[in-house]
């Protein structure tokens, strides 16, 4: 395995911008990421922005961003009302979001949706996080599904146990609007990160995967 610096000491300026098209997809998909990261570098600047809510998921989206933010001074979240499932039918104004954004922040790394995901409002982000973001570290992240699209990730962010088992804590503590679901479980969350942990060979056995398609030293 070959390590990544990311040429930042602990109190340089980092920038992560936090991409999802549902309101549990950050989170999910790369919570113990963002978690990781704050803990390592101290001047940390976040956007979070998720595409598609109601009211009762916004209001669950915003308590699980604060909890996931909570040791981050400078942040801002942006939950969007778009409609869950038609983001490509409204392709026109999530383009012009993303535009918003090129003109009001130039993250250092940016965590978008796989490219490959079965859903159409994940790959509509992936697309649009591309076409507009075309100089900066693009991370794609999982989500597991009843589509059975996972794939061959290629980079690793290997995580503890605390951090683990803090991500799931948040999760299930935020969404009760989806704790019917059979797949939105304790064991669901952390089965991908064991198996990642041990496809990268995590020294504390748990690693989130992402697809990285650019990069250069």
């Amino acid at each position: 395995m070959i390590k990544l610096s990311l040429n930042k000491t602990d109190e340089s300026q980092y920038k992560i911008l936090c991409l999802g098209a549902h309101c549990d997809d950050i989170e999910i998909g790369c919570g113990g990421t963002v978690l990781k990261l704050i803990e390592n570098y101290k001047n940390v600047i976040v956007y979070w922005v998720v595409f598609s809510s109601n009211e009762e998921r916004k209001q669950e989206a915003i308590a699980s961003a604060n909890l996931f933010l909570k040791e981050v001074n400078t942040k801002k979240v942006i939950i969007k009302n778009f409609r869950d499932g038609f983001l490509p039918f409204h392709g026109i104004e999530v383009k012009e979001c993303f535009e918003e954004l090129k003109q009001e922040f130039d993250p250092d790394i940016i965590l978008t949706h796989h490219r490959d995901d079965r859903h159409q409002d994940h790959r509509l982000i992936s697309n649009l996080t591309w076409n507009t973001f075309r100089n900066h570290l693009i991370l794609e992240y999982e989500i597991p599904k009843y589509d059975g699209d996972l794939g061959i990730p290629n980079f690793f962010v290997h995580l503890d146990d605390t951090i683990c088992r803090q991500k799931i804590n948040y999760i299930l503590d935020s969404f009760l609007t989806q704790n019917h679901k059979q797949w939105f479980t304790e064991d669901t969350f952390r089965s991908i990160l064991r198996i990642r942990g041990i496809e990268s060979n995590s020294p504390n056995n748990y690693a989130e995967a992402f697809y990285c398609r650019k990069m250069f030293f």
